[in-house]
C-alpha cells in the first residue's frame, strides 16, 4: 500500500499504523465491559461499540435520547460549519439498552438528566482500561476513535448499505464513510467470505 494512501482518509496512519479495532479486539472488548464491576462503566462501553459514537456524543445522552420501543438511541451531533444539532438514530442491540435500564435505572422521572456525568477525560480512562482488560495492545486503534472506526468496518462487514453506515456515524459525506471499505487482512477477507461461499456451496451440491 502507498504511504500517500495511509496517510489521507485511512484506516491506517502514515506510519501504517491501524486505526480501527479488529473483530477479535471488538468482541473482546464488548466481554470485558459486560464484566466490569461498575454497570455505568458497562453501560457507555456497549454505547460506544453499539453506536460507534464519538465519545462526547455519549456522554451528552440523557434518558430522554433513549427510544426504547423501536430500540434506537438518539444521537446529537453539531454540524460546525452550519452551527446546527442534527439528530441521528442507531439501533442498538437488547442486550445494550438493558445494560443502560439496569445501570441507570431507566426509565426515570427526568429525561433530561444526563445518563454520565464524566469529563471526556475521565470517561476515556475508564474505556482505555476496560481496553486493557479485554487484553488490546497498546496503540492508536486502542481507543474510544478505535471503537468507532470498528463499529464502521464491522458495519460494512455485516453487509450494511454505506449510506445507512453513513447516517448512523453522523458522517456529513459518504467519501469519508467508504475509508471503510479499505478493509484489509482479515477484514477484507471476511467481506470476500460472502462472495466466495455461495459459489462454493453450489460446487459442492450434485
Amino acid at each position: 500500500m502507498q504511504r500517500e494512501l495511509l496517510a489521507c482518509g485511512s484506516l491506517y496512519s502514515a506510519s501504517g499504523q491501524r486505526k480501527y479495532l479488529n473483530h477479535d479486539e471488538r468482541r473482546r472488548f464488548i466481554a470485558a465491559a459486560l464484566s466490569w464491576p461498575h454497570p455505568r462503566v458497562t453501560s457507555l462501553c456497549l454505547v460506544l461499540a453499539y453506536t460507534g459514537c464519538r465519545i462526547s456524543e455519549a456522554l451528552g445522552l440523557t434518558e430522554g435520547c433513549i427510544e426504547w420501543q423501536s430500540g434506537c438511541i438518539a444521537i446529537r451531533s453539531l454540524k460546525k460549519r452550519k452551527k446546527l444539532v442534527v439528530v441521528r438514530q442507531v439501533p442498538v442491540p437488547p442486550l445494550c439498552t438493558k445494560a443502560l435500564k439496569s445501570a441507570h435505572q431507566l426509565p426515570g422521572s427526568n429525561p433530561d438528566q444526563r445518563l454520565w456525568g464524566w469529563s471526556r477525560s475521565r470517561a476515556w480512562q475508564l474505556v482505555k482500561a476496560v481496553m486493557q482488560k479485554a487484553l488490546i495492545a497498546p496503540g492508536i486503534h486502542a481507543s474510544p476513535k478505535g471503537l468507532r472506526h470498528g463499529f464502521g468496518l464491522h458495519a460494512v462487514r455485516s453487509g450494511v448499505p454505506l449510506n445507512m453506515i453513513q447516517r448512523w456515524l453522523g458522517h456529513a459525506s459518504l467519501t469519508t464513510t467508504a475509508i471503510y471499505l479499505q478493509a484489509m487482512g482479515t477484514e477484507e477477507h471476511a467481506i470476500a467470505m460472502r462472495m466466495w461461499c455461495p459459489a462454493e456451496r453450489r460446487q459442492r451440491s450434485p
